[in-house]
C-alpha cells in the first residue's frame, strides 16, 4: 500500500494513491494542477501565442518561416537557439513552457494552478 495520507481539518485522515497527480488544498478537496507559462515582468499568464509572440519579439525573437510549416517558430540572430511550438495553441504543454524559460532566463515561469 503505498501513497500519501491526507489529514484533513475534521480530524479524518485518508490514503491518496496518485498524489502526484492532485493537489489537496487545507479542506482535503482535490483539485487538478495544471502548468502555467508566467511572463514574470508583468504577472500575466500566457494565454495565446499573439501575446507570446508579442513578449518574444521585445526581448530580440524573430519569427522564423523557414522551418516546419506544422510548428511556430521562433529565432534569435544573436544565437543559434530556436524555439519550436506546435500551431495550436491547446497543445501547447510544460515542455515548451520549459523550454521557453531555459532560453529567456529571468522573464518566463512554470507554475502549477489549482482547477
Amino acid at each position: 500500500m503505498s501513497g500519501v495520507w491526507l489529514f484533513k481539518n475534521n480530524g479524518v485522515m485518508q490514503l491518496v494513491e496518485n498524489a502526484s497527480d492532485h493537489q489537496y488544498e487545507s479542506d482535503g478537496r482535490r483539485g487538478s494542477k495544471k502548468k502555467v507559462l508566467v511572463h514574470l515582468p508583468t504577472g500575466q499568464l500566457v494565454s495565446s501565442y499573439g501575446f507570446l509572440e508579442e513578449i518574444l519579439t521585445g526581448l530580440g525573437w524573430e519569427r522564423y518561416y523557414d522551418g516546419d510549416p506544422d510548428l511556430f517558430q521562433f529565432h534569435k540572430r544573436s544565437s543559434i537557439d530556436l524555439i519550436s511550438l506546435p500551431w495550436d495553441f491547446s497543445r501547447f504543454n510544460s515542455i515548451y513552457m520549459y523550454d521557453i524559460v531555459i532560453k529567456n532566463p529571468n522573464i518566463f515561469h512554470v507554475r502549477d494552478i489549482l482547477l
